[in-house]
């Protein structure tokens, strides 16, 4: 997780995630996301640039996210599966900065 946090990733998005991955994802404050239908993944190509709207807010509420692919035109539902603490870590932009600000 330090590799993706050093390019200045915000999420990563894939079919599944080892279990200390995931964690580490989550406690750098980089959303761990997967698809809600596996298949979504072929739909994607090395060049497409996506956008995320609305994180923060669906995030704090709980609610559902939605990968927009900039360059194809169309959306695809991504799901995130946390506890309240955990989505606290990642609204706070990982743990270090959770612990500080508390």
């Amino acid at each position: 997780a330090l590799a993706p946090m050093y390019l200045g990733l915000k999420a990563v998005i894939a079919k599944s995630f080892a279990r200390i991955h995931w964690a580490n994802l989550v406690n750098f404050g980089i959303l761990p996301l997967t698809f809600e239908n596996p298949a979504d993944y072929d739909r994607l190509t090395q060049d497409d640039e996506f956008e995320i709207s609305g994180v923060r807010k669906a995030l704090s509420e709980g609610k559902p996210v939605k990968l927009r692919n900039i360059t194809q035109g169309f959306e695809i539902p991504v799901q995130y599966t946390m506890t309240e603490r955990q989505r606290n870590v990642m609204l706070a932009g990982g743990l270090l900065n959770l612990i500080r600000n508390q």
